[in-house]
């Protein structure tokens, strides 16, 4: 074959692999413009979600859907070559927007700067055979000080022939859907008394600690420059507004209350107020922002905090860890000095905490990078589940003997050996804060919910004390000689316990791998049973106890860890929100409009908010939600049964939990028939809570 031919083979082969959906930005002047989709390729009749994704010039902005004072929104203008037809795209759906002030207290407009993504649906033709393009301009008027009318041609093109996931896009778009407005979970009223409004806001539980509150009209009832002093009441708020006119009285007031938290995060909600008095506990305690009593809230947070780490002792995520250092202190305890003891407790602690503050440190990173941040977001990265199935598989084959890490420091000389205890302990109660971190426990389902929107010294102080409550035990025993005097004395027994405390590693490592199967497939849990067996060929290796096997042991360890890091990046298929309890129930995937569907059938409505890789959530599971009464009450009175499975990120999971003022799962929503408000229930369930839940409200 000549080398022109080779070539062209070449690039042939090159395009068969690059993602049918890429497509360059267009620039059309003072944005870049361009078409994405969260899929590379789509089935013919399926909805997905594409995407105008803008990125402005600075200072330049473009508008929401009720542009305000001035200004016209995006549009998507399909055109005649495209292959999608205008009745199968979708409305946009419109990220909540920001304020923007054209001329101070005269002239408001409501957009977006920077970048925005408008996403919206499509659906593929049912006859389509093979590549399929949507051909739209996309129409806009942007704005600095002078506004200027701009189009971009883009075009996207899906293949047909299968189903395949764009991860980037799709995150993307996901993160820009997770800034639209949802339902207000409680009651809107308008009082209109000529030109002044009052807009009350009444939810159970009121909204918590915001730094302001703002409602963007979808029409043009009230003047948009105009202030909007909000007061905040037990379970609620009371918004003043402005009339932009005096006969628009007898329409509901509709729009969205865009809610903005202490810590940086806003909600969207959508409402529809009909006329009437105020509701009533929705004024009284001050303007936003400046509520008082925010110190005694701090510590009321931060001995929720103390109380769920003790807590956290006993949950079964964080046990199998508890087993070692329960063999340390055993270890210690053998010693026969107390100041062994207590430093062995002082190096635990330290792993705690210190693993804490670096877990609160990410949270307040993100939280200033991304916006709202939920707990566990470590379980739902595949590589980090990958790392810690071997680490839990290494410190197993570690208590069963198959090499000792005091052995091998003193054989470098260092003198270290004498150290290996402290460094034991330290590394324990990192082991326990990784693990443990992601339990929702009682008490702190409310107190994770709360801090999340503190300031960061606030979320440190509550993350500190979270992890002094977990360590607090092995503590109070390192210091208490009366305490640690009561553990048995050391023998030969010593051993055979070492050995027996590696099986609950072995099984946390297994737990482990079921979570990384969720998250990317089986070929990802093959890939880290091989890495896993690498481990031992290199313990075994290192035993050797001469230079070449130990070289030959640290490059085995280091090529099967990115090896499994590497291939655990893959995605899985997507996750069935039914399939976990398909012996019991025939539970359905949740979203909010599902909730709202079975709502108006009349049905009650129980939605489970779990994860694989939440402990506390499999237990509820075994314990109670799988249980004869809670299945035969479930059955008596028709309840909808719906999972949000949180296993990997879901930005409108992350938003509903972020919206009940929990940071993480498990979390249980129970509708009564008819009922649009929830109940939270606890994180703890049993059967008698469930089975005596009110049916109507």
């Amino acid at each position: 074959m000549k080398f022109s031919a080779c070539l062209a083979a070449l690039f042939s082969a090159l395009f068969v692999f690059l993602p049918a959906a890429a497509a360059a930005p267009v620039d059309a002047g003072h944005a870049r413009v361009e078409l994405i989709s969260e899929r590379d390729a789509a089935l013919p009749g399926e909805t997905v979600y594409a995407a105008l994704k803008m990125d402005l010039d600075d200072g330049w902005h473009v508008y929401w859907r009720n542009a305000g004072d001035a200004g016209l929104p995006p549009q998507v203008l399909v055109q005649p070559a495209s292959d999608i037809r205008p009745g199968a795209v979708g409305d946009i759906v419109w990220p909540v927007p920001h304020l923007l002030p054209v001329v101070e207290g005269e002239i408001m407009d409501y957009g977006y700067d920077h970048q925005v993504v408008l996403p919206f649906p499509i659906t593929i033709p049912d006859n389509a055979m093979g590549p399929v393009t949507l051909d739209v301009i996309a129409d806009y008027l942007i704005c600095e000080d002078t506004c200027v009318p701009e189009q971009a041609h883009v075009k996207l093109t899906l293949e047909t022939d299968q189903a395949a996931e764009n991860i980037r896009n799709g995150e993307l778009i996901g993160k820009w859907i997770a800034k639209s407005d949802v339902p207000f979970p409680g009651e809107a009223r308008v009082l209109k008394k000529n030109l002044d409004w009052s807009l009350s806001l009444r939810m159970d539980g009121g909204f918590g600690k915001v730094r302001s509150i703002r409602f963007f009209p979808y029409g043009h009832d009230i003047l948009h420059p105009a202030s909007q002093p909000v007061e905040l009441g037990r379970h609620g708020a009371t918004l003043s507004l402005s009339a932009a006119d005096i006969t628009a009285v007898s329409k509901p007031l509709e729009g969205v209350i865009v809610i903005e938290q202490d810590g940086g995060g806003r909600t969207g909600y959508r409402i529809s107020a009909a006329e009437g008095a105020p509701l009533p506990d929705t004024s009284g305690l001050g303007p936003a922002g400046g509520m008082p009593g925010l110190e005694v809230a701090a510590w009321k947070l931060i001995l929720l905090a103390i109380l769920g780490g003790l807590v956290l002792n006993l949950m079964p995520c964080v046990l199998p860890v508890l087993s070692m250092k329960a063999f340390g202190m055993v270890s210690a305890v053998s010693s026969g000095q107390a100041g062994e003891v207590r430093r062995h407790g002082i190096w635990y602690t330290a792993g705690v905490l210190i693993s804490f503050a670096v877990l609160a440190a990410v949270i307040v990173a993100l939280r200033a990078a991304t916006g709202p941040i939920t707990l566990g977001f470590q379980l739902q990265s595949a590589p980090v589940v990958a790392i810690l199935v071997l680490v839990m598989f290494a410190v197993g084959l570690w208590l069963m003997g198959m090499f000792e890490l005091g052995t091998s420091l003193q054989n470098l000389g260092s003198g270290l050996a004498d150290r290996g205890g402290d460094a034991g302990a330290f590394f324990t109660g990192v082991l326990a804060a990784v693990v443990g971190s992601p339990c929702v426990g009682p008490f702190l389902g409310v107190g994770l919910g709360a801090v999340m929107g503190h300031s960061a010294p606030v979320v440190f102080a509550f993350f500190l004390a979270m992890g002094f409550g977990l360590a607090l035990p092995f503590l109070v025993l390192s210091f208490v000689p009366n305490l640690y005097r009561l553990l048995p004395r050391p023998g030969k027994w010593m051993d055979t316990l070492k050995q027996f405390f590696a099986f609950p590693m072995f099984l946390t490592a297994a737990w482990l791998a079921k979570v990384l199967g969720d998250l990317a497939g089986s070929g990802a849990v093959a890939w880290t049973a091989a890495g896993a067996v690498a481990i031992a060929f290199a313990a075994w290796l290192w035993q050797r106890e001469t230079r070449l096997p130990r070289i030959l042991a640290a490059v085995t360890l280091a090529l099967a860890v990115y090896g499994v890091t590497e291939r655990a990046m893959a995605p899985a298929p997507a996750i069935g929100g039914s399939s976990a309890y398909a012996a019991k129930y025939e539970a359905g995937t949740w979203s909010a409009g599902e909730v709202q569907s079975m709502i108006a059938e009349g049905r009650p409505v129980f939605v489970d908010f779990t994860a694989s890789w939440c402990a506390t959530c499999q237990v509820n599971k075994a314990t109670t939600l799988k249980s004869k009464p809670v299945h035969e009450f479930f059955e008596a009175n028709d309840v909808a049964f719906l999972v949000a499975d949180f296993t990997r990120k879901d930005p409108a999971i992350a938003a509903e939990l972020a919206r009940h003022q929990r940071a993480g799962v498990p979390m249980y929503l129970w509708y009564p028939a008819g009922s649009e408000t929830p109940q939270v229930l606890p994180e703890i369930l049993n059967p008698g809570l469930v089975t005596s839940l009110p049916v109507n409200p």
